[in-house]
């Protein structure tokens, strides 16, 4: 049975009233890549365009993105987030955003980091379109998560 249906097929949030609370981190990616001469204005700019600093309001989005799951994916249980990282890094023509969220509770913060992540891609999105809408957001995934029932790490290289 899905977790997330009931015995009639009717959607229900997962009851985790019965499992014990540990400390849950997850942590997510996404990629948006740049036309080359987005990428090159972008550079010379120090990222900044006339909307802002870009990677530093798509760090805040993504925080405020991953607060803000359950009120945008449904049955997610609201969490008392503990800390939330976005790290944004420029990979040749690709901004690369990783989020990290932890919490201790008892059910774990992977929509969480793979919301900020995506929230963190699609602000540097509105704040670059100006330049270009040719941007693609790609690669948004879970890297690891740890704290619940089993332990996954899929950051291992990926066979083409």
């Amino acid at each position: 049975m899905l977790s997330h249906v009931d015995e009639n097929q009717q959607p229900r949030m997962v009851d985790v009233s019965g499992k014990a609370a540990t400390h849950r981190v997850a942590r997510a990616q996404a990629r948006l890549g740049f036309p080359a001469e987005v990428a090159s204005a972008l550079r010379e700019a120090g990222y900044v365009t006339p909307k802002g600093a870009v990677i530093t309001v798509a760090q805040i989005a993504g925080v405020m993105g991953a607060k803000a799951t359950p009120q945008l994916i449904p049955l997610c249980h609201p969490l008392a987030i503990e800390r939330c990282r976005v790290d944004i890094h420029i990979e040749g023509d690709d901004a690369v955003i990783e989020c990290e969220v932890a919490c201790r509770g008892t059910t774990g913060v992977e929509m969480e980091a793979l919301t900020g992540a995506s929230v963190a891609a699609l602000t540097i999105y509105d704040m670059c379109k100006a330049m270009s809408h040719a941007m693609v957001i790609r690669e948004v995934r879970l890297l690891a998560k740890s704290g619940g029932k089993r332990d996954i790490d899929l950051t291992e290289p990926r066979p083409e």
